[in-house]
């Protein structure tokens, strides 16, 4: 007797809907805290907290279910998850963000399938459960195979350059999203069979294959932050099918960001979306050596007259990329910081807005690391700086320093904004080899005279150069 009140109390919809609006506040707080490296880790924990808030709410609803399988599922959920994100390497943020997102959509298309049958074909249902619910399970189902073949791409598993129909390609889209999309009408028009409802899924998953497969590995990183936008979409839709406020607005807040996140990026490449999903950039082709395709020559430098030429330097602005991720270089390249800032050297980071394999790598790296984030520069708060520079250090920096960007019409990233440290006094590169970078072209920056390569290992090669620079 004395129970029941307080059921009906953590059951009464009023209570529930509270919850959420703390969880929605939780949600929106914590995004806020991502604007930069200080407070990211705390707007993390906020939304997560939120996010917990919002599961409980949604537990609280009557009738919630099998909570056996609830269980089971938060059990598996959780045995996958923690130990994936807590020994994921730094390298390999952007694949398992893909995965994950894929998981998402993946999901949302689940419930489609599951609430088709659990009506029987959506039988007796509104349209307006009818027309959320298929158009979760085409964008999920979208959003979950194209992110697998996006990490396939990036964890290598897959070739990373296009691979393609060449001119069938769109044609061949176009026929897959004409026959979900005529599947989704029929089960809306009352059809009840599963072969429509599986129609649907197969043909949206087979289009997400189909679209990210032709997309070379450059422009993966603008290909997982649209997914990700995808799967907010879908996840907001499902919320409006089940009346459910908390999907409801967090896919929206997942749909807008990503959606402003990838309209960012492809700017940041001089690209426009639809030009990056028609696919056919970047290919990671490799070029022999020294000198590739265009019969240039390089110069070589060593640790021991790089850190004199930085030693000496009144401005050392330092050029971080993918290379220096891979070599997890990132704690040596501040101590390089620290014995150059020891001899009056101003040392500053110039950081593009797509260097590395997904928004803010870079910066998260270099937080990582404890790098002051007023050294952390912006492109175009740096670009200005360069001509003042009298060393720029390029760590595995690729195509956003190339200068054919800025001079060559016949380039395929003629007009992507870059980072300028040709219009430094000297340039040195530390890299592996002469082999290109995402978009599968050779960097003109390489062969000017002004610059030096610096090849081995980036952690080895930096470690190097602090040890000449110890000695000096």
């Amino acid at each position: 007797m004395t129970l029941a009140p307080a059921t009906a109390f953590y059951q009464d919809a009023n209570f529930v809907a509270i919850l959420y609006i703390v969880a929605f506040s939780l949600f929106i707080y914590g995004l806020s805290g991502l604007t930069g490296p200080r407070t990211a880790v705390r707007g993390n924990r906020i939304a997560a907290v939120g996010m917990a808030v919002a599961l409980l709410a949604t537990f609280l609803i009557e009738g919630m279910g099998n909570w056996v399988l609830i269980a089971v599922g938060l059990a598996i959920g959780t045995v996958l998850g923690v130990p994936s994100a807590r020994q994921v390497k730094m390298t390999a943020i952007p694949q398992m963000v893909a995965l994950f997102n894929g998981v998402g959509g993946g999901a949302v298309a689940l419930i489609a399938w599951a609430e088709f049958n659990e009506t029987g074909g959506y039988a007796e249902e509104p349209l307006t459960f009818v027309i959320p619910s298929l158009f979760a399970a085409i964008i999920g189902s979208i959003s979950f195979w194209g992110s697998n073949i996006a990490f396939g791409k990036l964890q290598e598993i897959l070739p990373g350059r296009p691979i393609g129909a060449g001119r069938l390609q769109q044609p061949i889209n176009l026929v897959l999203l004409l026959v979900a999309v005529a599947a989704a009408v029929a089960i809306a028009a009352g059809q009840t069979s599963g072969i429509y409802i599986a129609a649907v899924l197969i043909a949206a998953g087979l289009l997400g294959i189909f679209v990210v497969l032709p997309i070379g590995g450059a422009d993966m990183p603008v290909v997982i932050s649209l997914l990700n936008a995808f799967t907010g979409l879908s996840a907001a839709a499902t919320g409006l099918a089940l009346d459910n406020t908390a999907l409801i607005v967090a896919g929206m807040i997942v749909g807008a960001s990503g959606t402003i996140l990838t309209r960012l990026m492809a700017e940041a490449m001089n690209r426009s979306i639809p030009s990056i999903v028609a696919g056919g950039f970047g290919g990671g082709a490799e070029v022999a050596g020294p000198g590739g395709e265009e019969g240039g020559t390089v110069r070589a430098t060593s640790a021991a007259d790089a850190a004199i030429q930085m030693a000496y330097a009144r401005q050392v602005v330092i050029v971080p990329g993918y290379g220096m991720a891979v070599a997890q270089a990132q704690h040596t390249v501040r101590e390089m910081a620290d014995e150059l800032e020891k001899r009056g050297v101003e040392v500053k980071y110039a950081i593009h807005p797509v260097a590395g394999r997904m928004p803010g790598h870079m910066n998260v790296l270099l937080a990582e690391a404890d790098v002051p984030y007023e050294q952390l520069k912006e492109m175009d708060e740096i670009n200005g700086d360069f001509p003042r520079t009298q060393v720029a250090l390029v760590i595995g920096a690729n195509d956003v320093t190339n200068p054919a960007a800025n001079t060559n019409p016949d380039s395929p990233i003629y007009g992507m904004p870059i980072l300028n440290v040709n219009e430094s006094e000297s340039v040195i590169v530390l890299k592996r080899s002469m082999n290109p970078g995402f978009a599968g072209i050779e960097n003109e920056l390489y062969f000017d005279p002004k610059t030096s390569m610096l090849f081995g290992d980036a952690k080895e090669s930096v470690a190097d150069i602090v040890s000449e620079l110890a000695a000096l």
